[in-house]
């Protein structure tokens, strides 16, 4: 049993390093001229401050969207209601309790 690990244990590793240096070939691979080669220019980008750019992250927005419209509703249930004769106002101003 013990060969047998060792059999599959060294066949795995010939699969998975490198050669080693007497079966490489002994010429070193053919370098790529640099002459040849057309350099690449990359465009100038300005640099970007905070201030200059409006980015808001996509959750605050969604957020505050929500906020609104929780807000929108509060108002449009609150003219239902006084339609019917039911106040829905403030329970407290200024901290201090308010009975109807």
């Amino acid at each position: 049993m013990p060969h047998a690990i060792a059999w599959i244990f060294e066949s795995l590793l010939r699969l998975l390093l490198p050669a080693r240096g007497r079966h490489r070939s002994p010429e070193p691979p053919p370098a790529a001229r640099a002459a040849d080669t057309p350099t690449v220019r990359l465009p100038r980008v300005p640099m970007l401050r905070g201030e200059d750019n409006r980015l808001v992250r996509p959750y605050l927005v969604a957020h505050e969207r929500r906020q609104e419209e929780q807000k929108r509703r509060a108002r449009r249930r609150a003219l239902v209601l006084a339609t019917y004769g039911v106040d829905i106002g403030p329970r407290r101003i200024h901290g201090v309790e308010v009975t109807a």
